[in-house]
């Protein structure tokens, strides 16, 4: 069993931006299982809705400051082993991410 501590990064994209994400998150490290199988760039992706109103300093990628938008988007989940993976994949997000403000989360599981 591993001896690193486990986290799931959760995140929300359009589309048109998943390859690039989950391209940007791989390469700082997650996505690799644990196991002699040696898995790597492994994640589970789903379509839905997302749903959002900008502010008033928003600048919005898309939809209008104070409407109402929403758009198709992709959740992704998978797994960083160590928390050193978890912060640089949360940064290599934020940067490849298209929103000025990306969603995410970050769950820190446990082994049994």
């Amino acid at each position: 069993m591993s001896t690193f501590a486990r986290f799931k990064l959760i995140f929300f994209v359009p589309p048109p931006a998943l390859a690039a994400c989950k391209s940007a998150i791989f390469a700082a490290g997650a996505g690799r299982y644990p196991g002699p199988g040696n898995y790597t760039e492994c994640c589970w992706t789903t379509l839905g809705t997302g749903q959002f109103r900008p502010g008033d300093a928003a600048k919005p990628n898309m939809g209008k400051v104070g409407e109402l938008e929403e758009v198709q988007e992709a959740r992704v989940e998978t797994i960083c082993l160590g928390e050193d993976v978890v912060r640089k994949a949360v940064e290599a997000l934020k940067s490849a991410h298209p929103y000025e403000e990306p969603a995410y989360e970050v769950l820190k599981l446990e082994n049994f």
